[in-house]
């Protein structure tokens, strides 16, 4: 028996407040296919919702059959994210690798374009996750008034409201924030991990040949000084009983 939707309350976010602020580079920029006109465009949407969902799509992530679905009209952007987010590489690169919280903030962020409204919202999309499994907190988020009303069938998610007023610069992505491996399975990788595959400097003959001023080459003056001879009697103080010449004031004097 699937459990309802938990009710939670939604803490004040930037995403949640209209914006009123001068255009710049940090805007959010909303691709719909209902704008594509030709084929290079509808190209340039796919690769948007493929790199929302995966951030990059290799060629074997790829599917062409969707593709040729969305470009013919047979599905919606919102059919083609969903099929994105149920898909084998989103299980076995992304929800097989990382707890029910971090999907459940990673699809959140994907698909509603900001970040989770607290633990709170976080358990309550979980008990969904839990119960239903990823097809059903999809189902739920797609069909959603939020997702409707901000992205429609037609249009990528995306980043919502980047810029604030009161800061320079605007909310860190959500790549950056919510990486895709967990710090448990980046410990089990490796990561971070530093490869480097150029070719080592070789230093020429004429460099290896010593001109003076190493100090290998004053080690044998430095140690027929005055100061370094010892006597065979008094070889160092390595022999020195220095507890004994630790004071010591026993008790009642």
């Amino acid at each position: 028996m699937a459990l309802p939707l938990l009710r939670y309350a939604p803490t004040t976010q930037n995403s949640r407040v209209k914006a009123f602020r001068v255009g710049s580079d940090e805007d959010p920029k909303a691709i719909s296919m209902d704008k594509s006109m030709d084929r290079e465009d509808q190209n340039f949407v796919i690769e948007a919702a493929y790199r929302q969902i995966f951030f990059h799509a290799f060629k074997v992530d790829r599917d062409s059959t969707l593709e040729s679905q969305v470009r013919n009209g047979q599905i919606t952007i919102r059919d083609f994210i969903r099929s994105l987010c149920l898909s084998d590489t989103f299980n076995r690169s992304f929800y097989n690798l990382n707890s029910n919280y971090k999907a459940v903030r990673h699809l959140v962020e994907k698909l509603l374009g900001r970040p989770v409204h607290g633990k709170s919202e976080e358990i309550t999309w979980s008990a969904v996750l839990m119960t239903r499994g990823v097809k059903g907190m999809v189902d739920d988020i797609l069909s959603s008034d939020e997702y409707l009303n901000n992205f429609g069938y037609d249009t990528v998610p995306y980043h919502r409201n980047r810029v604030v007023g009161s800061r320079e610069i605007g909310e860190t992505p959500f790549n950056i924030t919510s990486p895709r491996y967990d710090a448990y399975y980046r410990g089990i990788l490796g990561f971070p991990q530093i490869v480097y595959s150029g070719t080592a400097k070789a230093y020429p003959e004429r460099a290896r040949q010593r001109r003076g001023g190493f100090p290998e080459d004053y080690l044998s003056w430095v140690r027929n000084l005055p100061a370094m001879r010892v006597s065979g009697g008094n070889a160092g103080n390595t022999g020195m009983d220095y507890m004994a010449k630790v004071p010591y004031r026993s008790v009642g004097r």
